[in-house]
């Protein structure tokens, strides 16, 4: 469905503005788990087992998931361009190339939920269809003035996904990596020093709440449209709820690990975290750390050295998180 319209709408992107600057005083929480009464954990992609056996080795991922514009589906207006050729790998792409200083890009899911972007202009970027199967609407909105938005371009797609782990494996705007990135690097440094997926889990975890100190700077002047950069976080060891978030995400992802970056409160906090999948548990939602004999719950933001006093009014004991959005 294509629509032109000079309608100037002032849309709701100033509850996507307030969200970050919300997230600015947070970092993040990671979190996995195994099950109690489960002998091992077995990842979907690596078949490693998280039972420790002695001498196991986990099969380390060489090649991450790259999205591509191939051109074999597409819908287009003037300045605007959408592939949608991959669909069912759970992204599509968009890009503008117009005069508008300032572009959103609106996703509507399935279930109505509404997720709102900042584009960039002149390339080609990936976002996540991260609800699963059904239609879900794009609008493409140029800024007129101050707030407000004229919709330059809309969009309804069909989305069938063949493999409901796909979208949280690939790259997108959000939690953006390539296999030439240091932090993916790493990930294969940890991989090959790892007995098992879980194992890997953990070793990512520790490294992260040992090395990134939270970003209080950053935090007091973040502004709406931020992106983390996950070698820039590796480089500077420091960031934000958010660059917490994405650097894990990088790093699991490109080791095949299904993983979630979640938007959402911890009680009145806007706060950024991971979910991880792993095959006997599913979707872990709870804050939790394995410490090889039992399982506590920790939110690493607090693990980590610089964080503990100034966060934890904020994150409190992790019971009241909700998420918004998933990425």
């Amino acid at each position: 469905m294509h629509r032109r319209s000079v309608i100037i709408c002032v849309f709701l992107i100033i509850i996507f503005v307030f969200s970050f600057m919300g997230c600015s005083f947070q970092s993040s929480g990671f979190f996995f788990r195994k099950d109690s009464g489960a002998a091992s954990t077995k990842s979907k992609d690596t078949g490693s087992s998280s039972a420790e056996t002695k001498g196991a080795k986990r099969e380390t991922v060489r090649k991450c998931f790259v999205p591509e514009a191939s051109g074999d589906v597409t819908y287009g207006e003037g300045a605007v361009s959408i592939d949608a050729s991959h669909t069912d790998d759970g992204y599509v792409m968009v890009r503008y190339e117009g005069d508008a200083a300032k572009v959103k890009l609106q996703i509507t899911a399935p279930g109505a939920v509404t997720y709102t972007y900042t584009l960039a202009i002149g390339s080609y970027e990936t976002f996540p269809l991260s609800e699963g199967d059904g239609e879900y609407r794009l609008d493409v909105l140029e800024n007129v003035r101050d707030d407000m938005y004229a919709l330059a371009f809309s969009q309804d797609i069909q989305v069938k996904l063949q493999d409901e782990f796909k979208p949280f494996l690939y790259p997108n705007q959000y939690a953006w990596f390539t296999e030439k990135d240091d932090a993916v690097a790493y990930g294969i440094k940890l991989s090959e020093a790892s007995s098992g997926d879980l194992d890997y889990v953990e070793q990512v975890y520790q490294y992260v709440i040992t090395n990134i100190v939270y970003d209080e700077k950053l935090a007091a002047t973040v502004t709406g449209g931020y992106l983390p950069d996950v070698d820039r976080t590796l480089q500077t060891k420091k960031g934000i709820c958010f660059d917490y978030a994405a650097l894990m995400v990088a790093m699991l992802r490109s080791q095949a690990i299904p993983t979630k970056l979640q938007i959402g409160y911890s009680g009145e906090a806007y706060h950024a975290w991971i979910s991880v999948y792993l095959t006997e548990s599913g979707w872990v939602d709870n804050i939790i750390e394995f410490d090889g004999k039992h399982w506590s719950l920790m939110d690493p933001t607090l693990a980590a050295s610089n964080s503990r006093s100034a966060l934890k009014k904020y994150i409190g004991d992790g019971k009241n998180y909700t998420v918004k959005y998933s990425y």
